[in-house]
């Protein structure tokens, strides 16, 4: 897969952001922080909508600055946006955007919670949103959140009375925060989830307002103050050597697959805030007024304050390991706490910070990156005490209790090591993001573990317990094993450790289609999660679709290595769509799924466990014209799915792109936000133009109308709109019957139409010159037709297309209707074409 490197090092962070899982190094500045932040017993929960909508400044303002635990509560995981570094969409899209939002938490220090919902794509009213996300599942999210993290404080990014002035998404959240405000301290509320969480009044709740919400600044500065205060959040950190402004770029930054890559932020700069329920504030700077953050706010916590405000008032930079003494009774006084929430909370807090002060250095690193079920894997320990303190590494143990070392003392800057064999029962889960476990709705994740709900991964299983003495002290440290490798162009790295199948299958391709009756070959390849792996492969199919042969044996004698399995799919006579899917037979087992590896340098390795499938389309299809010159954009398939239909398709660079090699083309096809994204294609327009004047057709897909590289997207005046029409079935209307769009060679009805996902296209031209010819109108419902999601102008003796139908999402659905227009397209005055030789590789 695509790598993306970052733009930007972090020199002063021990934050691992790019090796989440490697253990930390941390400074004695970033341990005096976190005993202030012991020191803090208050707490912000920031609610959003999608992954892009955190307000990194303000999440790092509270968790640094006011030293508050602070938590950015995302609705959704952002499945259904566009991605900018490679080719994942919908789930694989969401895996993606979770991580990055796990990359900024690790830099801002905040943490990341999610509902259920189902980013289902762009939604213009709360109404439908809460229709299709099931709003009652989802709003017991939110009242979960808030009983299980019990902030004092709630911030909406988003204000709950526009609806219908902003994504649909945006407002619901408001919406079902404003309303889970007060049902979370409602015992009658959700009565279920009270054993667990039990109920919780927030202090405050408030709307993170800005200029952007009014019609202009000034409108913004001249509306009632009232109820409104603000703060600086530009503060410097010294002890970081970083602005808040700037740690927030950088965490922002993390938001690659959006293109949230930005330059760093300095200087005073306010937020805003909008009471809107709880109890009034008096002090307007003190969003905490009203609320004991000191040690004093828990029963019996006075003590423990005193011991940890010493600490912090008199820490020692040069050797914070002088502090673990008090820190160990700290840590022994808090073990008889009543309060069980606090309790939990600042024990795991004290402990890390011990484990800091003494430069404990603990780790587990698994032989192998990954293991299957009912398996052994060695597990390689280390110990190490870097400080003075007196510390018995008592025993080490593995979840199931199974001791590994016996008691001995940690003498300073001596490694210690070991090694177990470790058992993976089968009763373990495969590694795989637990939303994706089951089958949703459109709008909803289905989690059959309650008591993941919310979390922003799957939690590790396996894990080695380091039971150790300090001052005769017990204290349990638990690490997750991982996989510490190197390699020698990039040195140490570190993996998480994966549970995956003894075998996974795949169809090499996800959409296939066939344009004719003929019989095609398709490549099944089986990977296997373990040595000597012996069994068969079937391929289920509709019925009218034939397979041959019936199975096929594999053998594949090391783990990890693939067999590639040929199967001929034969098709019926007239057009016919449906699945296909590999079936693996390992004695008594089946497996059906996919096993997927998502590889980015700016977020963990990842494994996704999808069922395998594939869509099979007997297409009813004409094309005309036959060598396409694709330019990429922010990516997508539609090369791919061109040569599904028979088109020769090469991909050309903006440097490649001149007057003699464009003279071998029949059509240049741009891809989606390439003017957004690709810089130099503004410098080959006149080109592209020419070769549309010389016969040849470009067609160019959607843009948005921000950020263009140039306002010269067409030879005649276009003016781009954020004008959509997010109703994949809304009704389509034919401006021009009787266009050979419409006509040749393929006759589109709407039939061809139906079974478009997520929507109809975005983005659409809102004027244009009279050259350009409108085919389509569309609109959602209550809205004004559109008319320009597909415009067509005659240049010199070629075409010039411009669309904003969404063919980048229809394609690897396998929507017929979407491939017979396309064809259309691309073979727009080619009625007496006599077809060029292929291009060559």
């Amino acid at each position: 897969m695509q790598k993306v490197i970052l733009s930007f090092v972090i020199s002063l962070f021990t934050f691992s952001t790019l090796q989440a899982q490697k253990p930390t190094a941390p400074s004695s500045s970033e341990i005096f922080e976190s005993i202030q932040k012991l020191n803090f017993l208050g707490s912000v929960l920031y609610i959003a909508a999608h992954p892009d909508d955190e307000n990194t400044r303000l999440i790092s303002y509270m968790e640094n600055h006011v030293k508050a635990r602070t938590a950015y509560l995302s609705i959704t995981r952002g499945d259904g946006g566009q991605n900018l570094i490679g080719p994942e969409i919908r789930e694989l899209l969401g895996v993606i955007r979770t991580q990055e939002l796990l990359a900024a938490r690790r830099i801002d220090g905040g943490e990341q919670l999610f509902t259920r919902a189902n980013d289902f794509g762009y939604s213009k009213d709360a109404e439908e949103t809460l229709e299709i996300w099931n709003k009652d599942q989802v709003l017991s999210d939110v009242v979960l959140a808030i009983r299980k993290f019990k902030p004092d404080i709630v911030i909406n990014r988003f204000d709950h009375k526009t609806s219908g002035t902003t994504h649909g998404h945006h407002t619901s959240s408001a919406l079902l925060s404003f309303e889970a405000f007060d049902l979370a301290n409602d015992r009658s509320a959700y009565p279920e989830m009270l054993k667990d969480a039990g109920v919780w009044k927030p202090k405050r709740l408030f709307f993170n307002t800005n200029s952007w919400f009014y019609s202009s600044q000034e409108a913004f500065d001249e509306a009632n103050k009232d109820n409104r205060i603000s703060f600086d959040v530009g503060t410097y950190y010294p002890l970081k050597g970083l602005s808040n402004n700037e740690m927030a770029s950088i965490a922002s930054s993390q938001h690659l697959s959006q293109g949230f890559g930005r330059s760093s932020q300095r200087g005073a700069q306010n937020e805003y805030l909008e009471f809107l329920k709880g109890d009034v504030l008096i002090d307007n700077t003190n969003i905490f007024e009203g609320v004991d953050t000191s040690w004093n706010r828990i029963k019996d916590g006075k003590a423990i304050g005193d011991i940890l405000y010493a600490i912090e008032n008199n820490f020692s930079f040069k050797d914070p390991s002088t502090h673990i003494p008090k820190l160990m009774e700290a840590y022994k006084m808090l073990q008889t706490i009543e309060d069980t929430h606090w309790k939990t909370l600042k024990t795991n807090e004290i402990k890390s910070i011990i484990e800091m002060c003494a430069g404990l250095y603990l780790e587990a690193s698994a032989e192998n990156a990954s293991t299957t079920l009912n398996q052994t894997v060695k597990i390689n320990m280390e110990v190490l005490n870097r400080s003075n303190q007196h510390i018995v590494l008592e025993s080490i143990s593995q979840g199931d209790g199974k001791s590994i070392a016996e008691s001995l003392e940690l003498k300073n800057n001596i490694s210690e090591k070991f090694q177990t064999d470790y058992f993976i029962s089968n009763k373990e889960d495969y590694t795989s993001p637990y939303w994706l476990n089951k089958k949703g709705t459109l709008g909803m994740y289905e989690v059959e573990n309650k008591a993941l709900i919310g979390l922003p991964e799957t939690p590790r299983s396996v894990k080695i317990n380091f039971n150790v003495k300090i001052n005769n002290t017990p204290i349990t440290f638990t690490k997750d094993v991982v996989y510490r490798y190197s390699k020698p162009d990039k040195g140490e790295l570190y993996n998480p450790f994966e549970i995956i199948p003894e075998a996974s299958a795949k169809i090499t391709e996800k959409v296939i289609i066939f344009a004719y009756d003929k019989q095609r070959d398709i490549a099944v390849v089986v990977k296997a999660g373990r040595d000597n792996l012996e069994g068969f492969v079937e391929v289920c199919h509709p019925k009218d679709w034939s397979v041959f042969p019936e199975k096929q044996n594999v053998s594949i004698a090391h783990k990890g290595e693939e067999q590639v399995l040929t199967f001929t799919i034969i098709p019926p006579k007239n057009q016919s769509e449906g699945l296909i899917s590999p079936i693996v037979h390992i004695n008594d087992k089946n497996y059906t799924k996919e096993l997927i590896e998502i590889t980015y340098e700016h977020i963990p390795f990842q494994t996704v466990l999808l069922p395998s499938e594939s869509k099979i389309v007997r297409l009813d299809i004409k094309k005309k014209g036959e060598n396409i010159a694709y330019i990429a954009g922010a990516g997508d398939v539609v090369p791919e799915s061109l040569q599904q239909i028979g088109y020769n398709v090469l991909t050309m660079k903006p440097e490649d792109i001149n007057a003699e090699t464009l003279k071998r083309f029949d059509a240049v096809v741009v891809g989606i936000r390439a003017y957004n994204t690709v810089e130099n294609l503004e410098f080959k327009q006149q080109l592209l133009f020419d070769f549309v004047a010389n016969g040849g057709n470009m067609i160019v897909q959607y843009n948005t109308s921000r950020g263009l590289i140039t306002n010269n997207l067409a030879p005649y005046d276009l003016k781009l709109s954020s004008d959509r029409v997010t109703e994949e079935n809304a009704e389509v209307r034919f401006l021009n019957p009787n266009h050979p769009l419409l006509n040749y060679p393929n006759k589109i009805t709407q039939k061809d139409f139906e079974g478009w996902t997520q929507e109809r296209g975005l983005y659409f031209p809102s004027s244009w010159a009279k050259e350009f010819t409108p085919i389509l109108s569309m609109n959602d419902k209550n809205e004004t037709p559109k008319d320009g999601s597909l415009l067509v102008a005659k240049y010199g003796k070629g075409y010039y297309i411009y669309t904003g139908l969404s063919f980048f999402r229809e394609f690897p659905e396998g929507v017929s209707g979407a491939y017979r227009l396309f064809a259309n397209m691309l073979s727009i005055g080619k009625e007496d074409l006599k077809l060029n030789s292929k291009v060559s590789d």
